[in-house]
Formats: C-alpha cells, structure tokens, sequence
C-alpha cells in the first residue's frame, strides 16, 4: 500500500520545455537496475549533470528558488519509448503531480501505475502558470483528486481534469493492481463459486 492521494498544496518545479521524451527524463545508460530505488537521482540526468558529474547551476532542479511536489512541464510530456524507468524517475525523486497540456498515453498509464498523478490542463490554463511561477516561485497549485480540479493559488483560477475512475479510486485508497485484487478477494472467490 502507498500513501493515499487525496488534496495536494505545492510549490511547483517549471520545466517549460516542449517534447520532452523518456530518455531526456532517465537516460537509457540507467536502465540496467531491476527494483524501483534510486532513480530520482538521475531524473533528468544529462541536464542536470555535466560530462564530469558537476551540477549545471542554471537547470531548474538545481535551483533552490524552486521546490514542491509538483512538476510543471510543456506540451507532450514522456513521448519516446515507453520505459516504465522514467516515472520511476519521477517518483522516486518526491513529484507526486506532473501538470502538462498533452501526456504521452503509455507513459502517463506509467505515472498513474507508479502513484504520480498526470494532470492535463488547456494551454492558456499552463501557460498562466508558468507566468504565476516565473513572477512568484512560491506560487501554489492545489490538485484536488476528489473533486478532479487543480487550481492556481495565484491567479485563483481553476480547470477540471479527466482521470480514469479505477486509477483515481486506487490513487485514493493507495492500491496498486495487486492490492485492488487482493482487497476483493472475496468477491473474486464468491464469483468463481457462484460460476461453477
């Protein structure tokens, strides 16, 4: 089991940046380890990083203007392959929210499987909130799964957004696949009772 999602208050982290595909997120050269750990480290690994291993100073996650458990990203957000590496990435590095106009469909389905809610916002809805961000970095959005609404704190604007209703009941209840199985096993072994 997960933590529940419920109503997140964040700051948010602006990556303004358009196509930004699965290898630019998780590089393919850190795709070799098998369990979940440690891939926040290297999201975003070659924008971070210089050859050398060094920070670049000037990358948004390198700057401690910004911070929050919400990622801020351009139109068509995860295109590329669809490793599943790359919202491991994203968990493991504390986004529980990544805002963007467009989401690749696999890797959002990956984001959802891995707790990290994927909110598809209109353009001039995302393109107010980078302008929110640059003006203030302590501006906060606040994602309401419940009642499916993200709003700026700082324009008080507001936009509804489409979720699956079996992702938005495991992301409620913090269950993966496996937990809703076995949280209605009875009813699973009732039926296959009731069919013979």
């Amino acid at each position: 089991m997960k933590a529940k999602f419920d109503v997140i208050t964040s700051t948010c982290v602006p990556l303004p940046l358009e196509n930004v595909d699965t290898d630019q997120i998780i590089p393919a050269r850190f795709l070799k380890a098998t369990t979940r750990e440690g891939f926040g480290e290297n999201l975003f690994r070659d924008w971070r990083y210089d050859k050398e291993g060094n920070k670049i100073d000037s990358f948004v996650l390198n700057d401690p203007t910004y911070g929050g458990q919400v990622l801020v990203a351009g139109k068509n957000f995860g295109s590329g392959s669809s490793r599943e590496h790359a919202a491991w990435a994203i968990a493991d590095y504390g986004f529980r929210v990544v805002v963007s106009s467009f989401f690749a469909d696999i890797h959002k389905n990956n984001e959802l499987n891995n707790f990290v809610l994927p909110v598809v916002v209109t353009e001039p809805f995302l393109a107010e909130l980078f302008d929110s961000i640059a003006t203030d970095p302590k501006t906060e959005v606040v994602v309401d799964l419940p009642n499916q609404k993200i709003t700026n704190k700082s324009t008080g604007k507001s936009e509804t957004f489409e979720i699956n209703a079996y992702k938005k009941h495991c992301l409620m209840n913090g269950l993966d696949d496996i937990d809703f199985l076995l949280t209605n096993k009875d009813k699973i072994e009732a039926w296959e009772k009731a069919s013979k």
